[in-house]
């Protein structure tokens, strides 16, 4: 009786060690894909070389965005130095770019962010991966850092957009697809090496055509 309960044991733990062999070896089993939060929807600015810049520009990119002001003082210089650290990682990619929206466009003019770009990646930049620094109107700005990547301080609930401001030392990650992937403080170091990570595996993610979601449908 024990022999048989035994064998009965014995072949018990090798289906069971086949299974999760098997499970092992299946591509992505244990990989945790990273959450789709938002759809980022259409858009369209002038960035520092007066050129548009709208969603199509970033067809089948991986990108990060976030926003800022060129006279910022406090967590600005901070933020961007370690958005550096993030483009000189990925500054050779060309499937990668990052959109950095100004939060006063009354005062970050087109010469203003070229000076700012000139001061952060170097007058005639030339790699793979694009840094857009753009303006527009206050409201579609702003509308975009609500709705789209969800960077906004759910505070700022003003009536009136002259009264309006965001500051936020945000980024979201957006896929391929245009789907927001991740929300990370450009402030913390940990964050950025989570961001890091990330970017790597969206660009390795392929694209899943039947699940594309066409913007502000």
């Amino acid at each position: 009786m024990k022999r048989n309960i035994f064998i009965v044991g014995g072949i018990a733990v090798v289906v069971i060690a086949a299974f999760w062999i098997m499970l092992s070896t299946t591509e992505g089993f244990f990989e945790v894909k990273l959450p789709v939060m938002s759809y980022v929807q259409p858009f369209s600015f002038v960035d520092q070389n007066g050129k548009e810049v709208t969603q199509n520009s970033f067809d089948g990119k991986v990108y990060v965005a976030d926003y800022f002001f060129t006279t910022c003082k406090g967590i600005c210089p901070k933020m961007n130095a370690n958005m550096q650290t993030v483009y000189e990682k990925y500054k050779n990619e060309k499937d990668f770019a990052i959109l950095s929206h100004t939060s006063m466009p009354e005062t970050d003019s087109v010469p203003v962010m070229k000076e700012y770009e000139e001061k952060i990646v170097g007058k005639n930049p030339n790699f793979a991966a694009d840094w857009y620094f753009v303006t527009g109107s206050k409201d579609s700005l702003y509308k975009m850092a609500r709705q789209s990547y969800l960077l906004d301080n759910h505070q700022n609930n003003y009536t009136n957009i002259e009264d309006e401001f965001i500051h936020t030392q945000f980024f979201a990650l957006v896929d391929r697809q245009k789907r927001v992937r991740g929300i990370y403080d450009g402030l913390v170091l940990e964050d950025i090496t989570r961001l890091n990570k990330d970017i790597k595996e969206l660009l390795a993610e392929p694209i899943e055509k039947e699940n594309v979601k066409t913007a502000g449908k």
